[in-house]
């Protein structure tokens, strides 16, 4: 099939919306901004933040997200059409996306008539009056509306004439985009293509796709949309999503950029793709898909001998692409053939002086494959491995030193818990001996240790504890398992993550304070450096 409809694809990631629908999967208002803020980077056209109209997070989440400035990605707004009955001025849902202030709006609205007739329980006609008015009101408000015409594959196959209907009005009201969904993700590849073939008779505006996995569908969908003449393409970071996930951007965004010569995110940002799903697995909490195309640890993994034997000679015998075009790399399994161009390209990213002849490059992975198989991971806690980094080159400076804490849990009958934590550190030979409340055990001894240190670097006070996530890692132990701690710290101008791991908790979750601060004393200071010899 040619391509040659399509030069060019926007990439439209709603993994803050549909993905934070997926089973255990809760993102904070922090969580969604450093998302955004990494797709941003990678390139993405749009970032969908949510519906403002249906929950607190997401309305903090636009008021947050207008202090920040994103490079490419404009921050959409979502929502539906206006309630049966309701003026567009007067929707709450309407008024809501409006006071978001992005510079870009979606709302969804029905096309299968089932839905009018059993979820809206009104007429088809007043359904169509409510696509063209609610899409008309926000054309007031807005230089960018876009359309998503929910359950659309289905709608059709149920009553073409209708759904169609539908994207006319839509269109009349001067839409800008008009994305078809799949959202059952039930409908199948000779299917869709017919349909979006028909759609393109009728329908002159540019058209989008939204795809949902439920028979494992989504990505060839998409794709086949795009050969089909579809200029947006939707879908999540990892496929996150509800039910079975959305179209894993993910393979999504290499198949067009490198298997279809589609542009669709900036060529030198390919290599972060890898980097940008491992982040999101994190602050979503989960374990990342070993065996997830492209990006996943096993993506470009080899075992069997023949294998090893091929790709040493030449890698394509194994790999359908360069694991480096993705941020990826070739593993050989059993083996330290593999791991030091990684340690190479965070060295350069830290700007740490270190090259691959270096005895401390084989030091710093020994450390790496050591502390990974303790427990410890470090997407999302990229501080901690760059004080690792620097431990290893033995500059690392030890700001202070612990002599002992105390943390006491007292709860009384039906009162609040009590918590305190007392704490002895040393610097420079001078001793500090301190205590503090908190809301928690991790909360006091944060205080703590930050009351016991201020006095020493007054900079500690910029700081503040973002976020905080405790994930176990050998769940068969039951309450003494192994536990990792993510942290996330932040300043004026920074945040950064550390990593504790530890079958106790507070252990854990001191290895993470104490890099946290560490690192925020030695940012300072690499700073100041720099500044003398610039």
């Amino acid at each position: 099939m040619s391509t040659a409809l399509v030069k060019q694809v926007k990439i439209y990631d709603t993994t803050l919306r549909d993905g934070s629908q997926a089973e255990d999967i809760s993102f904070s208002v922090e969580d969604k901004i450093r998302i955004a803020q990494r797709l941003d980077d990678l390139g993405i056209h749009y970032v969908e933040g949510g519906w403002p109209g249906s929950n607190p997070r997401d309305q903090q989440f636009f008021k947050e997200a207008i202090h920040y400035h994103f490079k490419k990605a404009k921050i959409v707004s979502f929502g539906s059409t206006a309630r049966p009955g309701t003026l567009p001025e007067k929707d709450h849902n309407l008024r809501s996306l409006i006071s978001s202030k992005t510079p870009a709006v979606t709302i969804f609205g029905k096309a299968w008539d089932i839905h009018v007739r059993e979820a809206l329980r009104i007429d088809l006609s007043e359904n169509l009056h409510l696509v063209s008015q609610s899409l008309e009101f926000l054309k007031n408000h807005f230089s960018e509306v876009m359309f998503d015409a929910e359950h659309f594959f289905d709608a059709y196959k149920a009553n073409y004439q209708y759904a169609l209907e539908v994207l006319k009005r839509a269109q009349d009201a001067g839409v800008d985009s008009i994305i078809l969904c799949d959202t059952n993700g039930g409908t199948l590849c000779h299917e869709l293509q017919e349909i979006i073939k028909d759609v393109k008779k009728h329908i002159h505006v540019p058209l989008g796709i939204h795809t949902h996995n439920d028979s494992d569908l989504a990505v060839a969908n998409t794709i086949l949309a795009v050969q089909l003449g579809i200029t947006q393409v939707q879908g999540t970071i990892n496929g996150l999503g509800e039910r079975c996930g959305n179209a894993n951007l993910c393979s999504i965004i290499p198949d067009l950029k490198l298997k279809l010569n589609i542009d669709c995110i900036p060529a030198e940002n390919l290599t972060k793709l890898c980097d940008a799903s491992r982040f999101v697995y994190e602050l979503a909490n989960m374990q990342p898909l070993r065996h997830q195309p492209f990006v996943g640890s096993s993506a470009f993994a080899h075992k069997a001998g023949v294998h090893v034997s091929a790709i040493k000679r030449k890698p394509e015998t194994y790999e359908h692409i360069k694991p480096e075009q993705v941020g990826n790399i070739q593993r050989v399994l059993i083996s330290d053939l593999a791991g030091k161009s990684n340690i190479l390209y965070k060295a350069k990213e830290f700007n740490i002086d270190i090259s691959s002849k270096d005895p401390e490059v084989q030091e710093i992975l020994n450390n790496l494959k050591e502390m990974e198989n303790k427990g410890y991971q470090f997407e999302g806690a990229e501080a901690s491995f760059e004080i690792l980094m620097n431990e290893a080159l033995g500059k690392k400076r030890k700001y202070f030193n612990l002599v002992g804490f105390r943390v006491i849990n007292e709860k009384r009958m039906d009162e609040q818990p009590l918590c305190e934590a007392t704490i002895m550190v040393d610097v420079g030979g001078e001793a500090e001996h301190t205590a503090a409340l908190g809301n928690g055990p991790v909360n006091a001894l944060d205080n703590a240790l930050r009351k016991a240190l201020e006095k020493f670097y007054p900079q500690i006070k910029e700081t503040e504890l973002i976020d905080y996530k405790v994930r176990v890692l050998d769940s068969g132990q039951g309450t003494a398992s192994k536990v990792r701690v993510l942290i996330e710290t932040g300043d004026k101008k920074d945040k950064w993550g550390t990593v504790g791991v530890s079958e106790n908790i507070i252990e854990a979750s001191w290895q993470a304070l104490v890099d946290s601060i560490s690192y925020k004393l030695y940012k300072d200071e690499k700073k100041k450096i720099t500044a003398k010899t610039s």
